[in-house]
């Protein structure tokens, strides 16, 4: 048995009225719409004897509804389009050259799963993929279990967020979000019929976990108002939803939920966690009357995570190790930490990042130099060997798994200039064989470019790695522009990936860097220590000393250097330009968490209680004072500021579209330059824009459309 989510194999307006005229700094004369400017309606805000003046509180509607704050919106993007008309050839180049290079037969590599390989594709010219599945081998006729395209059709947006097969394969639970709030439907289909079961369960979180017997959903349902999945449900199938049992129900608001199946396919997993502290539930899934039972209870700090194999429970713990260590235990054993064994020590020089339990191998993603590798050992003690790489920069992940009886993994390699490829590796032998690489058409050759890494030393002497990537004709002699971008928060790594749309980039002599700055975890758990709660500043300086590093070593041009970060990476951008606006021509802010203080003070907002271990609780005045230290909307002041495009979605869950527009305002009013301030509202969707193949690429072009222009390149 094997886990059932089939999806994991695929994953990741007013318009303007006159033509602009183009001066001789290619800024457009404006015509017909003025810049927009926000009433100023003061709110005052205290907390710890301190008062806050928000004059643009009022552009908060938690219902979207508001005509006065959609009308705002609305000129927002009439002035983005008017500004923005001028590079409407460039953006059609830059969308046609991205989508371009898509292969309009892409898709995955099939797995087997007890007879049946599954897997995805798409359709030329359609947005989303075609789920599928054959009998006995991939000659075999091909079964359509899911057309997102169709699921699709009459909604502006369209994510399917989940899909998990019972354990005899007859029944497809699927989790949609038409509204791009992650607030999910979940159907069932019934593939003997071809038709979805009458039951439809909604404001459902995405995380699906079959029970053995395929009689029972477990789900989880969301807060009315914090969207936090926070109670799991027990749905009965061919049962009206309104008869779900509530199994479990989180207490601390802190905590995230997730339920899965284990990769045995013996347990079901319900799984709790904060920024610094984890804990897992079990309960058999051929029992799934039966209650969830802690592996180990949580303890604040501690982190660990579960996987079985062959009987036995793999654990990747922080127990009396920064950079997590693994150990195992059996379910006896499980509660008690003296009992377990250790099979991978703790290191300094390397952090365990994920484990993978098969029957006779323990799989390993490790992070070792800031590089994601792979690390296979034999559970008999015969082998422990890194998987090769032929480049600098790379990066590699665990691919779709499901067995746990096989000593054959499947892998994921890229680079900023190598597309995606997916090996599989014989673990006794180490033979590998591709089974795909992504293609990349038109006239893409890797040979055409070129990666490296640097190290920059931080102003408290630390030294921050930076990923480059660049077009063999480019000159690192201080005349090429660059695009820096960086998230540095929650402990999420900013591996090298290729990306299709920067190769636009690259071809127009544009230097590609990733900062990976404090906050992330390149370089260990002591890395993202060194960027969180009353560390955070280093994530800021980090980000602003790696480029005055690459412009005074001319390795970039430091009249045309642009940042980019988005949500968490998109406060980055707010505080960047606050402390060292001359540094950077333009700035790209992508839904960005700017007015931190404000939205951390209120509970009611989703993600807020769940995140004080990663920004601090402001309801505790040390914490606050930090936080408005940095607050990106609070610190706005009279000076110049870079070129700025910001973007936003009506429907955002994570980032509130008010923050964005909140900022933008507070910039208009205060700014002594007469830059660029641009901010676009998608109406139709939340965090992460639009939805679909192609559509995505719209948005990217607008935004790469956005800093060429600036920098003064033609098409």
């Amino acid at each position: 048995m094997r886990t059932r989510t089939l999806l994991a194999a695929g994953l990741m307006a007013a318009s303007c009225a006159a033509t602009p005229v183009i001066g001789d700094d290619t800024k457009p004369v404006l015509q017909g719409i003025e810049e927009p400017m926000a009433d100023r309606r003061p709110t005052e805000l205290e907390i710890h004897d301190h008062v806050r003046v928000d004059d643009y509180f009022w552009l908060r509607d938690d219902d979207r509804e508001d005509p006065e704050v959609l009308a705002h919106l609305e000129r927002e993007n009439a002035w983005f389009e008017q500004e923005m008309a001028h590079t409407k050839a460039l953006q059609d180049t830059l969308y046609s050259e991205m989508t371009g290079r898509l292969d309009p037969d892409e898709s995955s590599v099939p797995y087997e799963d007890d007879g049946w390989w599954y897997y995805y594709r798409y359709e030329p010219g359609k947005e989303y993929p075609v789920y599928a599945r054959r009998k006995g081998t991939m000659e075999a006729d091909e079964i359509v279990l899911v057309d997102a395209n169709q699921r699709a059709e009459g909604h502006d947006y369209y994510d399917l967020g989940n899909l998990e097969v019972s354990d005899d394969h007859r029944y497809v639970a699927i989790a949609e979000d038409t509204l791009s709030r992650r607030i999910h439907d979940i159907r069932i289909l019934d593939t003997q019929t071809g038709e979805y079961l009458p039951e439809v369960i909604g404001n459902a979180a995405a995380s699906l976990a079959w029970s053995a017997d395929g009689r029972y959903l477990f789900y989880l349902d969301k807060h009315p108002e914090t969207l936090l999945a926070y109670r799991l449900m027990r749905h009965e199938r061919g049962t009206d939803p309104a008869e779900d049992v509530l199994v479990y129900e989180e207490a601390d608001n802190t905590f995230y939920n997730a339920v899965w199946r284990s990769r045995s396919g013996d347990w079901l997993m319900l799984g709790h966690g904060n920024t610094d502290t984890t804990e897992v539930q079990l309960l058999a899934a051929d029992d799934p009357l039966g209650s969830f039972e802690p592996f180990l209870p949580r303890k604040t700090g501690h982190e660990y995570e579960v996987d079985d194999a062959g009987g036995r429970f793999f654990i990747r713990t922080n127990w009396e190790a920064e950079n997590f260590r693994v150990m195992q235990a059996t379910r006896e054993t499980a509660s008690d930490t003296s009992k377990w064994k250790e099979l991978v020590a703790h290191r300094e020089d390397a952090m365990v990042r994920d484990l993978l339990a098969f029957d006779d191998w323990l799989v390993l993603e490790e992070r070792t130099d800031g590089l994601r590798k792979v690390r296979a050992l034999a559970l008999d003690g015969s082998v422990d060997r890194y998987l090769e790489a032929n480049e600098e920069a790379y990066v590699m992940w665990l691919s779709t798994n499901p067995r746990t009886d096989t000593q054959t993994l499947r892998y994921g390699f890229s680079s900023l200039v190598t597309p995606g490829q997916i090996w599989d590796v014989d673990l006794a032998t180490g033979q590998t064989t591709l089974m795909k690489a992504d293609r990349v058409l038109g006239d893409f050759d890797s040979a055409n470019y070129r990666t490296g890494r640097r190290m920059v030393t931080a102003r408290d002497g630390v030294s921050v790695p930076v990923s480059l990537a660049w077009h063999k004709d480019t000159k690192l002699d201080g005349s090429a522009p660059a695009l820096q971008y960086a998230y540095g928060s929650y402990g999420a790594s900013t591996d090298p990936w290729f990306r299709n749309s920067v190769i636009s980039l690259l071809d127009r002599g544009f230097v590609y860097a990733i900062a990976h700055i404090r906050g992330g975890q390149e370089l260990g758990r002591q890395w993202y220590e060194q960027g969180r709660l009353m560390h955070k500043m280093n994530t800021f300086t980090d980000f602003i000393d790696v480029t005055r590093a690459l412009q005074s070593e001319r390795v970039i041009d430091p009249e045309r250097t642009y940042a980019l970060g988005g949500s968490a990476g998109g406060l980055l951008m707010g505080v960047v330009v606050n402390l060292s606006p001359e540094l950077y021509d333009g700035v790209i802010a992508a839904v960005p968490f700017v007015d931190i203080v404000t939205t951390m003070l209120d509970d009611s907002i989703p993600l807020t209680t769940g995140e004080y271990r990663e920004w601090g609780n402001p309801n505790e005045k040390d914490a606050y004072e930090y936080m408005l230290s940095y607050s990106p909307y609070d610190n706005v002041s009279a000076q110049d500021y870079p070129n700025l495009l910001v973007t936003t979605g009506l429907h955002d869950s994570q980032v509130q579209y008010f923050e964005p527009a909140k900022w933008v305002a507070r910039l208009r009013e205060r700014r002594t330059d007469d830059n660029r301030l641009l901010m676009r509202v998608n109406l139709e969707a939340g965090h992460g824009g639009a939805s679909g193949r192609y559509r995505q690429y719209e948005e990217t072009a607008q935004e790469f459309a956005f800093i060429i222009d600036l920098a003064g390149i033609e098409q």
